[in-house]
């Protein structure tokens, strides 16, 4: 009963409970603090070194929040640090890597339709291109280029859209926006850990050693908190893509990913606008909007995909599941109880008119690449079909069990 998908199912779910929660902790006090600066004010009689002040209500309590804009003159007592979020929410993310497609790569990283990749060349390109691109971003955002904040945010939405592009050449589409949001999420991760943190503690020495803290410190920090602000929105899309075909498993995936990006700004722009009491630019939404549109309209090209039904030759992992007992008869069941949805063109219910999750069931070498996938929604679970609407028989969901569990003993 405890086999390895099933520990391995139980492992990931708890892991990204974690992400989803840390994430959420960190999300959160990062939105907090980027409106809660853009809302400063100057206030009369304010102590010296303090450059804004608010006043704010939350809770049934009062809260008066002063900024000191370099540091104040004596080391407080207490001092809370905001780092665990970012840090936890990398490392469970990472995990999540490692247990989903490191793992499972032939299942969910490597697609041989888009290249045909061994186990250990993929995942040293995956974590690689990780450590690459920060290297890449911290490199700009230390040199003359990174004076200019517009510019330098150019620079870093090129270096975003041709890793968006160069990731869907290499990986499945699912792993290639996967991939692209945890690129982008250590950028921001590291921005905490190299340059935030360790400039707050060069501060924080400064002012225990009695010296005045040099100004740039804080600003090269809050330049780095500014992108993390702008990149925060278009990591969540990518990190919930992997749900949703219609983004990943299109031609146009890598585009849609790049466009994604802009609509992050676009919101962002809304309400760090709003929250410095600016105004509140409401164009930005009709830009989102139209963005928005724009990748609908591209998620219509089928590309080559998840979803596509070209049959290329099965890697040896899938053929051991092609070659395994049972499965002339698994095919059977999967025709007769999945495929009526799981195909290129649904039939059966009217509000089905895509394959669900862009996975196709209706030749036997599209069951072999979708095995584990069939053996842990309708043998291990009940989950599909969806309320049992095929009837899949106890006996039929045996039989699944009884080949996966025989390939994979192989």
């Amino acid at each position: 009963m405890f086999d390895y998908t099933f520990l391995l199912e139980w492992a990931q779910f708890a892991v990204r409970w974690l992400h989803v929660v840390t994430a959420i902790a960190w999300i959160g006090s990062s939105f907090y603090f980027i409106a809660l600066d853009l809302g400063l004010r100057p206030e009369p009689g304010a102590p010296k070194g303090v450059t804004g002040a608010a006043w704010q209500v939350h809770g049934g309590g009062f809260y008066h929040i002063q900024k000191y804009m370099v540091a104040p003159e004596r080391m407080p007592d207490e001092l809370t640090w905001f780092k665990w979020e970012s840090y936890m929410t990398w490392v469970s993310g990472f995990a999540m890597l490692m247990l989903l497609y490191w793992a499972q790569s032939q299942f969910y990283l490597i697609d041989p339709r888009v290249m045909d990749l061994p186990t250990w060349g993929a995942i040293a390109i995956s974590a690689g291109s990780l450590t690459i691109g920060w290297i890449l971003y911290d490199l700009l955002c230390k040199s003359k280029l990174g004076e200019n904040s517009t510019t330098l945010m150019v620079l870093l939405y090129v270096i975003l859209v041709a890793m968006a592009w160069g990731y869907t050449q290499v990986f499945s589409g699912r792993a290639a926006l996967l991939h692209l949001g945890a690129f982008t999420a250590t950028i921001m991760t590291a921005n905490v850990f190299l340059i935030i943190m360790p400039n707050q503690r060069i501060v924080v020495a400064d002012l225990k050693a009695g010296r005045t803290p040099d100004p740039k410190y804080g600003k090269i920090a809050k330049q780095r908190s500014t992108h993390n602000n702008y990149l925060t929105l278009p990591v969540v899309f990518l990190m919930l893509s992997n749900h949703y075909p219609l983004a990943f498993a299109s031609e146009y995936n890598w585009l849609i990913a790049s466009l994604v990006f802009l609509m992050g700004v676009t919101i962002r722009h809304f309400f760090n606008t709003h929250h410095a009491h600016k105004g509140a630019p409401w164009w930005t939404w009709g830009v989102t909007v139209v963005l928005f549109l724009i990748c609908v309209w591209l998620s219509t090209f089928t590309g080559t995909g998840e979803g596509d039904d070209t049959e290329a030759a099965l890697s040896p992992i899938e053929a051991r599941f092609a070659e395994a007992a049972g499965f002339d008869q698994v095919t059977d069941i999967v025709l007769g109880r999945c495929s009526m949805c799981h195909a290129t063109e649904p039939g059966g219910f009217d509000a089905i008119t895509r394959a669900p999750k862009g996975v196709h069931l209706e030749t036997p070498a599209q069951i072999a690449r979708a095995a584990h996938q069939i053996y842990v929604q309708a043998g291990l679970t009940h989950a599909m079909p969806p309320g049992n609407l095929s009837f899949m028989e106890a006996s039929e969901r045996k039989a699944i069990r009884d080949w996966y569990e025989a390939a994979t003993r192989g």
